[in-house]
């Protein structure tokens, strides 16, 4: 279970918070939703959750155990807006054994089998594939670090309809190992999959029943 218990974030370059005594419970095999717009603090929430960004003050606990920035990090997977952007590799190979140079065959076929991309050959192109393969492989990249928690940032912006549904039900697949907190600006194509939903907005969370409507946001 990940716990968030009163998580303030407060740079010294902000005059207020951007994040505001958050508190949040996620369980094993449950995929969290967190809806707002931009600006609102979804993005920093989730720097905060994959150990790139420190805490003004508050915890994150994982299985009742404080967890430091380090340990986040290898607690958790963070796959961000647009991942192709940030593909390095020439290859699909490539990119999945950067940082994991000892990485086996079978530790690749299986974090592809488990993204629906097994059938690729390791030595096609990242920037080849479709807008929703690279999605894909930029999950599976995050899968190869086994962690325990995903981490999805606007998983289906710019994608058209078709792609999007293919993204959602990678989701709900990958939810059966995996716990999942997603956080969108739109959250009408995801709020079926999700199992707890949060609004966020000037960096203050509440859950959906006691959240102010999506459409004043």
């Amino acid at each position: 279970m990940l716990y968030l218990k009163n998580l303030v974030y407060h740079p010294a370059s902000t005059p207020t918070p951007i994040l505001k005594a958050i508190n949040l419970e996620l369980a094993p095999q449950e995929m969290g939703l967190v809806i707002g717009p931009s600006g609102s603090g979804k993005t920093t929430l989730l720097e905060i959750l994959a150990g790139l960004a420190y805490p003004t003050s508050g915890k994150v606990c994982w299985r009742d155990q404080v967890l430091t920035p380090e340990a986040l990090q290898q607690l958790a997977g963070l796959v961000f807006q647009f991942p192709e952007r940030h593909f390095c590799g020439h290859n699909i190979l490539e990119e999945l054994r950067l940082g994991h140079p000892e990485l086996t065959r079978d530790r690749m076929e299986a974090a592809l089998a488990a993204v629906g991309l097994d059938h690729l050959s390791l030595k096609a192109a990242p920037y080849a594939l479709s807008g929703g393969q690279q999605r894909r492989l930029a999950l599976a990249v995050q899968l190869i670090r086994q962690p325990y928690l995903l981490l999805l940032d606007e998983p289906t912006a710019g994608l058209d309809w078709s792609v999007r549904r293919q993204v959602i039900q990678l989701l709900k697949t990958l939810k059966q190992e995996w716990s999942l907190l997603v956080v969108s600006h739109d959250a009408s194509e995801l709020m079926d999959l999700a199992d707890r939903v949060w609004q966020i907005h000037h960096g203050e969370l509440t859950p959906l029943e006691t959240a102010i409507p999506i459409e004043t946001l």
